[in-house]
């Protein structure tokens, strides 16, 4: 009998030596604090909005990419790690049994290394449901209920501690300047008058400096509670708050959220209910950004769908710190000639980027943003989120957030869609309103 050759035996390079893993309902979700109770350490992952979602800790597989095909080899690094993976899974919802979070670079032309990564321990709740996975790559682990707690319980010994603003912290200027943002407005501005493009996000960072560590999950559980109708993510170092669902696909049905469009809350005044009605939606120009981010992601979507619906009319969505003009999309998945319908990561491969984060053509947008940009915009307005074994996920665009460089030293990114009718000192602004979730959250405050 021939022995089996080293090669036949060994993993090929970033594939795990077979993924095992198993999932059990969990009743003991803390009805007031549902997941949040769970943010205690600083490298948790976290997909929450409301109280569920997702939190993992630990690692178990992992794979990194850069440049145009990132997503295409993403999804095949999952589907070979899917072949040869064994799964208990008595639950069966989206986000259950084998899963991976996930952060893409903005650009295919980024250094920044793309990434899915499979957790070691992973707790869920949807709809009032419960669950604990506990995934492995040792062929000899023991995979049961009291395993999966004992997991668990070893990642929660020892909670990281919070920490108190301190005199030396200070926010200070990222790449740019103001006047070189406003000045690249300005000349962004010309190139949509030219009739270049119609639309063109313009983004810029400011970079908090801290005189301790930055205190990671309390700085996720602030924007949970402040901002429960956004998606609080955490991947990596990659953190934030995101009003903005990319993609969401759950048994064969897809969701998204279009946001474009932005009215700061700090000056409104308080006497007049109507004012963000009237300003937004009474606006030519929010109407007409609005409308240029909806087209592009339904032209988008249509190949991928049998049927699809969306508002007539956007709708004002509140948040603490801004007014958005937004529309939600759900569609209805079509099979593909293999009887398969996409994937959430196929259709984000297809969707990013979006006018609302790019511009429109996307082509000349993102050239255009390389030129007067002067920003490395790493994972800052990719897709961040999740996928599990059945294709299901969510991934939302990585906005409102900040990326952790040291643990003294986080930098945070806004942007602005620039149009026809876009004025530099107002997109200024509207930086400084979407820079103030995670201003807040870090316990800063914004120049004066």
């Amino acid at each position: 009998m021939s022995t089996p050759s080293l090669t036949a035996l060994t993993p090929a390079p970033g594939q795990s030596r077979g993924l095992r893993s198993i999932t059990l309902a969990r009743g003991d979700m803390d009805p007031q604090s549902g997941l949040l109770g769970y943010v205690v350490r600083n490298d948790a992952r976290t997909w929450i909005r409301r109280g569920e979602g997702l939190v993992a800790y630990g690692e178990t597989a992992r794979f990194t990419v850069t440049g145009p095909d990132r997503f295409t080899q993403a999804q095949e690094w999952w589907r070979r790690e899917l072949a040869g993976a064994a799964v208990q899974d008595d639950l069966g919802v989206p986000g259950s049994g084998l899963i991976a979070f996930g952060s893409f670079a903005f650009s295919k032309t980024s250094l920044h290394e793309s990434r899915l990564i499979v957790p070691e321990v992973v707790l869920g709740c949807s709809e009032g449901r419960a669950w604990l996975t506990y995934i492995t790559d040792d062929a000899e682990a023991e995979l049961s209920a009291e395993a999966a707690e004992a997991a668990l319980a070893a990642y929660l010994v020892e909670p990281d501690s919070d920490r108190s603003p301190r005199p030396d912290d200070r926010l200070g200027p990222g790449v740019l300047s103001e006047d070189q943002y406003k000045l690249a407005v300005a000349r962004g501005v010309k190139h949509v008058q030219a009739g270049e493009l119609s639309k063109l996000v313009l983004a810029r960072d400011v970079v908090a400096h801290l005189e301790t560590p930055v205190a990671t999950a309390q700085v996720l559980r602030e924007l949970a509670v402040r901002y429960e109708d956004c998606w609080t993510y955490a991947v990596d170092g990659l953190i934030g708050s995101t009003p903005e669902m990319l993609i969401k696909v759950e048994n064969n049905t897809a969701q998204a959220r279009v946001l474009a469009g932005t009215l700061d809350r700090a000056n409104a005044p308080a006497d007049d209910p109507d004012y963000p009605n009237r300003v937004l939606a009474g606006s030519e120009k929010q109407l007409h950004e609005h409308q240029i981010a909806i087209d592009s992601l339904t032209e988008t979507l249509q190949p991928f769908t049998s049927s699809m619906t969306s508002h007539s009319e956007p709708f004002v969505l509140q948040l603490p710190n801004v007014w958005h003009l937004a529309s939600d999309v759900t569609a209805q998945l079509a099979v593909d000639d293999g009887g398969q319908v996409p994937t959430s990561l196929a259709l984000v491969q297809a969707l990013h980027p979006t006018a609302a984060v790019c511009g429109t053509p996307t082509t000349v947008a993102g050239a255009l943003i390389r030129e007067l940009e002067h920003l490395q915009r790493g994972p800052y307005a990719g897709p961040v989120g999740w996928i599990d074994a059945g294709g299901n996920g969510e991934w939302g665009i990585a906005l409102r957030g900040a990326v952790i460089e040291t643990p003294t030293r986080v930098r945070l990114y806004a942007g602005c869609g620039i149009v026809e009718g876009s004025l530099p000192d107002a997109e200024l602004a509207e930086t400084w309103s979407k820079f103030r979730p995670m201003i807040q959250a870090l316990g800063l405050s914004a120049p004066s």
